[in-house]
């Protein structure tokens, strides 16, 4: 795994959105389109603010995904991940080509018929985060390394509900759906390049874990570690437990 450090969260989303636009753009000049993935939540402001920026894209060939979403959670609420991506970036950069999924009605078959277009060609490049509790997408430890079901229903535990009160998207716990449709780690790792974009001091421990710690599904985002072609973006605060030999390479 290729880790890079930054200063703050702002370099950081400028590096890898202009790594992002690269790969992108490689992808449309070697296959006429692109596939990605696209993660949403606080972590991603800075990098998606960049990536919208980018003049290398011709948006009009690229198909979008994204992670996951609540399940019962309206478009119109302030923490549903379909607004998320429609106002910082489908609608920032004119996409036309791209797959939403909705919690709101019928789960199963969003599940499934998102999930068929997905696993229909490979994606040329997926964005992720990592969660406080080290979850990848929206599965909580302990993951399912071995479903190869592209999307999954999924319980969200308390930390993971936790966190989305600090991040400002609701106002208490027991506003925080418990059940979400995630993408699945085997779907996630079928991605040709990977880029986890993980910024502030509340991501250190579990970006620790991953890194310092074994392979296990009580921490998901250890499974990068065994994916080909993964970029980790870190800043100053989330990299701040990491030994030495975990932080060589600095930006």
């Amino acid at each position: 795994m290729n880790v890079r450090i930054f200063p703050d969260k702002t370099t950081l989303g400028r590096a890898a959105a202009s790594q992002a636009a690269d790969l992108i753009a490689q992808a449309i000049a070697d296959q006429g389109r692109a596939r990605i993935l696209v993660a949403t939540g606080e972590s991603q402001f800075q990098f998606l603010d960049a990536l919208v920026q980018e003049p290398r894209i011709d948006w009009r060939k690229v198909e979008m995904f994204h992670l996951d979403e609540y399940i019962g959670l309206s478009i119109d609420h302030p923490a549903s991940f379909r607004r998320y991506l429609l106002e910082r970036f489908i609608r920032r950069v004119g996409l036309s080509d791209y797959h939403l999924l909705d919690g709101e009605t019928d789960p199963v078959t969003v599940t499934l018929e998102v999930g068929k277009a997905l696993a229909s060609a490979p994606v040329d490049v997926a964005f992720a985060g990592i969660g406080e509790n080290g979850h990848l997408a929206f599965n909580d430890p302990p993951a399912d390394f071995t479903t190869e079901e592209p999307y999954l229903i999924v319980q969200l535990d308390e930390a993971c509900r936790v966190q989305q009160v600090g991040e400002g998207w609701f106002n208490q716990v027991s506003e925080v759906p418990h059940r979400a449709i995630s993408i699945s780690i085997r779907q996630l790792l079928k991605s040709k390049v990977i880029l986890a974009i993980v910024p502030d001091a509340r991501k250190a421990v579990a970006v620790q874990r991953c890194l310092e710690g074994p392979v296990s599904p009580k921490v998901p985002a250890s499974i990068l570690k065994r994916h080909p072609n993964v970029t980790l973006y870190l800043d100053h605060q989330s990299a701040s437990l990491l030994k030495p030999a975990g932080a060589k390479k600095v930006s």
